[in-house]
């Protein structure tokens, strides 16, 4: 057995956070650069180039890429055979969120209850936190701050086994098509195939926590992948909807098993900034 110090973790947690709200994927940046390259559209050549404006501004200023600096999202993977001492997890995590947002002046977008008490909760917790056993000794955090205009324009639909193929394209597309500029593209696509109701919509998540532009392992899912990147960027809705080949940069698919009757798909959208990372202890 494995032992883990909670104020480790924390203090790592911390960190990370900070990062990542004032300091863009590379990977990501490249990617925008050589959409600049390959945009024809005068109007999403400039968007784009503002885009690397801002990145450049917020890393060298210490500044949030977006004035939303999100929902915090966790995926946590905790090892059967690790011990976690010196304190609770879930509380560590949400206090090194308290902090950070009130130390780096991040924007809070919490409220108390979804209808009755929209009340801020001034701090941005609590995170969504979702937990996992697995085997091993490391404890892995996959780490998002997850930006509300992309997040509303995610969809979930349970298809039927028959629609197949072109059932998921045309689902995705119509998402995709109904959401415009709402989710600041040039946006990730995160897909989520199989299990159940929860399942799909937690796949997708998952999804867009995977290392940007990494292909799915599986031959099909990579090709069905790249088919579906194409397809998107042939919309025309182009950077912040205002027109151009590039509306997404990547597309991202997870699946799992699922009932002989059921095809649940789920669609998570993120903008531009994509502000997401691995911490593996």
């Amino acid at each position: 057995m494995r032992n883990l110090d909670i104020p480790f973790v924390k203090a790592k947690v911390k960190a990370e956070l900070a990062l990542l709200g004032t300091h863009i994927d590379p990977k990501v940046e490249q990617a925008i650069k050589q959409a600049l390259i390959t945009e024809t559209s005068d109007i999403a050549k400039d968007i784009l180039s503002t885009l690397l404006e801002n990145y450049a501004i917020s890393r060298n200023e210490n500044l949030p890429i977006c004035q939303d600096t999100g929902t915090v999202v966790f995926i946590i993977e905790i090892g059967e055979g690790l011990c976690i001492t010196g304190g609770s997890l879930t509380d560590s995590i949400n206090d090194a969120v308290r902090e950070v947002w009130q130390e780096q002046y991040f924007r809070a977008s919490i409220v108390k209850d979804p209808l009755f008490d929209r009340t801020n909760t001034q701090n941005n917790t609590p995170a969504i936190i979702h937990t996992e056993l697995v085997k091993g000794d490391k404890l892995t955090i996959k780490i998002a701050l997850k930006g509300g205009g992309a997040e509303n324009m995610s969809a979930l639909k349970m298809l039927k086994p028959s629609d197949g193929k072109e059932g998921i394209k045309n689902f995705i597309l119509d998402t995709i098509i109904k959401a415009g500029g709402n989710p600041c593209p040039p946006i990730m696509v995160g897909i989520g195939i199989g299990g159940n109701f929860e399942t799909c919509a937690l796949l997708a998540k998952k999804a867009l926590l995977r290392d940007f532009g990494t292909p799915n392992p599986d031959k099909q899912w990579a090709g069905f992948e790249s088919e579906l990147l194409q397809t998107i960027n042939e919309t025309g809705i182009g950077p912040q909807g205002m027109g151009g080949k590039t509306t997404a940069l990547a597309v991202q698919v997870e699946t799992a098993p699922c009932h002989i009757a059921s095809l649940p798909v789920a669609i998570n959208l993120n903008c531009h900034a994509h502000r997401h990372t691995i911490v593996t202890f």
